[in-house]
């Protein structure tokens, strides 16, 4: 018993990214030279299945929680900030439409085939498609994972939480919350037989070509996240203040990303970057609320990762994604992503709401989640590093543009 112990802490001990490589190159060596073996598949199942059995209902409690425990009256002082964390997830959420269509994937996945779902034709049946989702009955909803149905009863409940429950009920259903965040976590740490598995059955089925696939994948990710973050994200700050702001993203890069990258976490990083923001001459009162409200709605590398994922998914099962239905997607994933904070591999557990607007089944979707966890350890840390430095730098904008009106009134 003793001997359990000791191997379940030393494997607790063990780097999440290190133990999901060495998972990786385990399956694959096995899917080489032993192919066959079934209980090693069963691992990755497992692992599907239960992300598959939990993320509806994690879902449905973020949202609601979240828009119940959100802060009333921030003001005018921190409009600016939220409409730039908005607008910027938005547009890195577009970047990844236009990247997946001029760099489409497809995705080898041991259940998919052609024919699966169907995106709307034109903008009409588009939003016909959203309503008549949305409508569904909200338990059925969570039981069939039926996810945009998920997301508006969420939102209507939170809402509704927020103006007429006691402060005691919001803390509950938070709780609730952060126990169903905590199972998932649990889940994550099991990554590493899950992805074993899955890459297992890929290997003995594809070969080692399944690689070459992975490979273009996280490049796709990886370009997008880098044009957001040294060009787009920029440009946006620039415009707004008519001032160079290379020089201040720079030094974001330098003093948050790098950091965050290798804890891959948007909360832990939160006190690197209050010294940061301090170091920068920021209004205390001002980074002091700001930071922590990117880290929860700040997710340009999150949209990135449900968009591409989700694109890769259509081509993968033969769907044509109209401009409308690719626009409506973008919202969707910005919206989507601000949900994802807070949860390790939050982004991929959304992807399968982004799939049900293509009616691609939840079958499909978690395995391209699965496939997300194997890339993971690069995909995540860039996108952690992404989010966590636009924090400083669009509060670093919003700061410099407040005392720049302030300036303007007084003067």
């Amino acid at each position: 018993m003793n001997f359990l112990i000791s191997i379940v802490r030393f494997y607790r001990n063990i780097n999440l990214m290190v133990s999901i490589l060495i998972g990786l190159l385990i399956g694959a060596g096995l899917g080489l030279t032993v192919p066959g073996l079934t209980f090693v598949s069963i691992l990755g199942k497992l692992f599907v299945g239960a992300l598959k059995a939990i993320a509806p209902i994690l879902v449905a409690l973020l949202v609601a929680s979240s828009i119940a425990k959100s802060r009333e009256g921030l003001g005018k002082k921190f409009r600016t900030v939220i409409i730039l964390y908005l607008f910027s997830t938005m547009v890195a959420a577009v970047v990844a439409v236009l990247a997946s269509q001029m760099f489409p994937l497809v995705l080898q996945l041991p259940e998919a085939s052609a024919g699966q779902g169907g995106a709307p034709d034109n903008i009409g049946d588009v939003f016909l498609k959203i309503a008549t989702d949305l409508m569904s009955n909200p338990i059925a909803a969570i039981t069939s994972a039926s996810y945009l149905s998920i997301l508006m009863w969420s939102i209507i409940m939170g809402f509704a939480l927020r103006r007429k429950a006691s402060p005691g009920t919001i803390d509950i259903i938070h709780e609730l919350a952060n126990v169903i965040t905590l199972i998932v976590h649990w889940i994550i740490h099991c990554a590493p037989f899950g992805i074993m598995g899955l890459v297992y059955t890929s290997v003995s089925e594809s070969g080692l070509g399944i690689f070459t696939t992975y490979g273009k994948l996280v490049l796709l990710l990886v370009g997008c996240m880098m044009t957001v973050s040294l060009i787009v994200n920029p440009v946006i700050s620039s415009l707004l203040l008519r001032r160079n702001m290379w020089p201040t993203l720079w030094r974001c890069i330098k003093g948050s990303a790098v950091s965050a990258f290798f804890t891959r976490s948007s909360a832990a990083n939160i006190p690197v970057n209050m010294s940061l923001c301090d170091r920068m001459g920021l209004d205390e009162d001002f980074y002091s609320v700001s930071i922590p409200l990117g880290s929860t709605i700040n997710m340009d590398g999150a949209a990135i990762t449900i968009t591409i994922l989700t694109l890769a998914t259509c081509n993968t099962v033969g769907i044509d994604v109209s401009l409308a239905s690719a626009l409506v997607l973008s919202i969707l994933a910005t919206f989507g992503a601000c949900g994802a904070s807070g949860v390790a591999g939050g982004s991929l557990l959304l992807v399968p709401m982004a799939c049900s607007l293509f009616g691609i089944s939840q079958d499909i979707s978690m395995q391209v989640v699965a496939v997300g966890f194997i890339i993971s350890v690069v995909q995540d840390s860039v996108e952690t590093a992404l989010n966590s430095s636009g924090d400083v730098f669009f509060t670093a904008t919003a700061d410099y543009y407040n005392r720049k009106n302030s300036d303007r009134k007084e003067s």
